[in-house]
């Protein structure tokens, strides 16, 4: 389990322990097992998304429910704004959201070779997952620079981001994207002690709740998630690659 004893806040009569904070956005799939970690570690955890029904969800669990818009750089600061508000400040943010763009009717996921492309495909497969990113991050940075104090921000995407693949070079022109724009943040913010992860997420998520070794279990990345939050500031892993044990690892 991961320990909370390292987060604290100054009191009246110096520096006395607390219940650190988190925002997890896109908590339908790996965003819920990641709330789920979290509030069996003792965090206070606010869930965000868009869906009602989600919404509801993270209420069963013993989350705080926000409606977040991860496209939206404002509504990713209100939400911000709104933890703080309410615990006093913001330890981990974490996107586990996956927006799609267009219709994405019809064809091969990925959007298909590039020579058989619609015009739309750039907007069907690679502007939405970087939008996403930029307004998670550019808010997020904003928000925690102003805060001040060690924080930690951990951005979710794909094994796309590592290689592109025939017949998917535009989903993975998206998730290149993504890992750039965390890249940039990481040396950006670590000088202020803000920790900026990208989890590589190398495999297809089983929700089904089985135990199939070639697929990745949520509850172990909700795990990966809670070891970046673990980290201090003089050990700061900024990419974390998690590949099932049956699947081939691509460095």
């Amino acid at each position: 389990m991961l320990s909370i004893g390292r987060w604290y806040a100054r009191g009246i009569s110096g520096m006395v322990a607390r219940m650190p904070t988190a925002l997890v956005i896109g908590a339908r799939n790996l965003g819920y097992s990641v709330i789920e970690r979290l509030l069996a570690d003792g965090w206070q955890v606010a869930g965000g998304a868009r869906s009602a029904q989600t919404l509801e969800r993270v209420r069963g669990a013993g989350a705080d429910a926000l409606e977040v818009d991860v496209t939206d750089p404002a509504s990713v600061a209100g939400a911000l704004r709104t933890v703080a508000e309410r615990r006093g400040r913001v330890d981990l943010v974490v996107n586990a959201a996956s927006p799609y763009g267009g219709s994405r009717s019809g064809g091969p996921f990925g959007g298909g070779p590039l020579a058989d492309a619609a015009p739309s495909g750039f907007e069907d497969w690679s502007a939405m997952p970087v939008r996403g990113a930029f307004a998670f991050l550019s808010a997020s940075a904003r928000f925690l620079t102003e805060q001040g104090g060690p924080a930690t921000v951990v951005q979710v995407t794909g094994g796309s981001s590592r290689r592109a693949m025939p017949g998917r070079g535009l989903w993975a022109a998206g998730a290149f994207g993504v890992r750039a724009l965390t890249q940039a943040a990481a040396l950006e913010l670590r000088a202020q002690a803000i920790h900026v992860a990208l989890l590589i997420v190398d495999a297809t998520i089983d929700r089904s709740g089985g135990d199939d070794a070639g697929t990745a279990d949520p509850g172990s990345l909700a795990d990966a998630v809670a070891y970046l939050a673990a980290q201090s500031p003089r050990a700061m892993t900024h990419e974390l690659q998690v590949t099932p044990a049956l699947d081939q690892w691509v460095p």
